[in-house]
């Protein structure tokens, strides 16, 4: 009898993973490949092969992604947005692409009337909406077109203080809000009175402490924390433990030597080191930072920005200057708060993604299993999330290493013509906010861009290549 016939069958399973537990349970020998047909459809095949015989996309991938790798993250200073980012009474700036009042979400409706209570423009949350819904006076942008990031709603209004960051290596600047903390905040929606207080209190203490302490210690290497974080067990999203307690080692003695009131240090430095969260809003702007550095090379295929306002997901990239590529942002799956579930969850939501934009966050699960405590998962399912991301990016990162991979460099430069030819799709860690304006965070965990934004970039950058000789 033939070797070949004698053999024991021998099944490759590609598609629902039932099929391969039922042939194991079989005692069958089988390999499950782990394979998704491409996005899009037949024009998207044109687009795509359009886009992979431009002979600019290898240098420019290059030139991008090398950008992005070699740029750095120093925090120089802290200020108020009025100051930093020219904020005028009566303008606002939010989280992912553009949104109008009657589209936008009910989380970042409630960050917006929480900011006009805080500023004094209203003085009730009715009175607020009133005008929000009138629009007199008032104007909202995306974070992103004034080379901010906030989490969440990412709501900045012109008293709120801003972390400064510059690229000492491209000369970039970039900006966020400082972090609330967790529960009933103004990023989540909230707006109550003990918001108000709190987000008064960062302005008048917190922020003013904050810069005192860093224009004494001089220029901060956020880059160098984030890191050494993620050997710690931080992932860089939803995970900042580490990374905000190293930065308070950096300007504990600073605060402690800047004169202010021994009550007011004390409790900055209590809220800070309390705040697991704080440091994220130091890795946003970081990876914003990275992200600009390797905008603007033609026939580039790389996504410099990931965001999203609650209603719609939006990229940018490279290749295609400021556009918004956009679909409807998807709810994230996870775990719920208290009594919280399901259906009190609004959809996606927050400029965080910009950490999975610069290769760490949801990139990165694998440097940091305890997550899956907080996100939903086993330890196991964020090594493998990991692992499934240099299937889409471009290189690995050999500044930001993952000890239980061997050091290897974490995941970084989606690529969208590999997201649509594999149908693999970014993932993202996130936090999650109640559907109803005012709510607050009801859970977190674990979300996928839209599908469609990937080919529409790819049919862009057809479209802006040079024709075939």
């Amino acid at each position: 009898m033939s070797p070949l016939l004698s053999d024991a069958p021998r099944v490759v399973a590609v598609g629902a993973q039932m099929f391969s537990d039922a042939l194991a349970g079989q005692a069958v020998p089988v390999q499950q490949v782990d394979w998704r047909p491409p996005l899009g459809d037949a024009g998207t095949e044109r687009y795509l092969a359009r886009v992979l015989a431009d002979p600019r996309l290898e240098p420019a991938n290059e030139t991008a992604v090398g950008r992005m790798l070699a740029a750095g993250a120093e925090l120089v200073d802290v200020r108020p947005a009025s100051e930093a980012l020219s904020l005028e009474r009566g303008a606002f700036l939010h989280a992912g692409p553009p949104v109008d009042w009657e589209r936008a979400s009910g989380p970042m409706r409630g960050a917006l009337i929480g900011a006009m209570l805080f500023e004094g423009l209203a003085d009730t949350a009715e009175a607020a909406e009133a005008a929000l819904a009138a629009g007199d006076g008032l104007s909202w942008e995306p974070c992103h077109h004034h080379r901010a990031v906030g989490p969440m709603a990412g709501v900045v209004s012109p008293s709120m203080w801003m972390f400064e960051l510059r690229d000492p290596v491209h000369g970039g600047s970039a900006w966020c809000s400082l972090n609330e903390g967790l529960g009933k905040v103004l990023r989540y929606g909230a707006y109550g009175p003990e918001v108000v207080e709190r987000l008064r209190w960062m302005s008048a203490v917190l922020g003013p402490l904050l810069q005192t302490a860093v224009r004494a210690t001089g220029p901060v290497d956020v880059k160098a924390i984030a890191t050494q974080m993620l050997q710690m067990g931080d992932e860089g999203h939803n995970r900042n433990r580490a990374g905000t307690l190293m930065l308070l080692r950096e300007l504990l003695p600073a605060l402690i030597d800047s004169g202010a009131p021994t009550k007011d240090v004390a409790e900055a430095a209590r809220f800070v080191g309390g705040n697991d969260h704080f440091f994220l809003n130091l890795v946003m702007p970081a990876c914003k930072l990275a992200g600009d550095a390797a905008r603007d090379v033609p026939g580039s295929s790389l996504v410099v920005a990931m965001a999203r306002n609650g209603t719609d997901f939006g990229i940018q990239v490279s290749g295609t200057g400021e556009r918004w590529f956009t679909g409807p942002a998807n709810t994230p799956d996870g775990l719920y708060l208290g009594a919280f579930g399901p259906d009190d969850a609004n959809p996606d939501i927050g400029d965080s993604a910009i950490a999975e934009t610069g290769g760490i966050g949801g990139f990165a699960m694998a440097a940091a299993p305890a997550i899956v405590r907080f996100v939903g998962g086993e330890v196991a399912d964020a090594i493998e999330a990991t692992q499934l991301m240099y299937e889409i990016t471009l290189a690995e990162n050999p500044t930001y290493q993952i000890p239980v991979l061997g050091f290897r460099g974490s995941p970084t430069g989606i690529d969208v013509t590999l997201v649509t030819r594999t149908g693999i799709l970014p993932h993202i860690n996130t936090g999650m906010a109640g559907r109803v304006a005012g709510t607050g965070q009801v859970g977190a965990g674990l979300v996928n861009p839209p599908a469609s934004i990937f080919p529409e970039a790819v049919a862009a950058l057809a479209e802006a290549a040079p024709p075939l000789s």
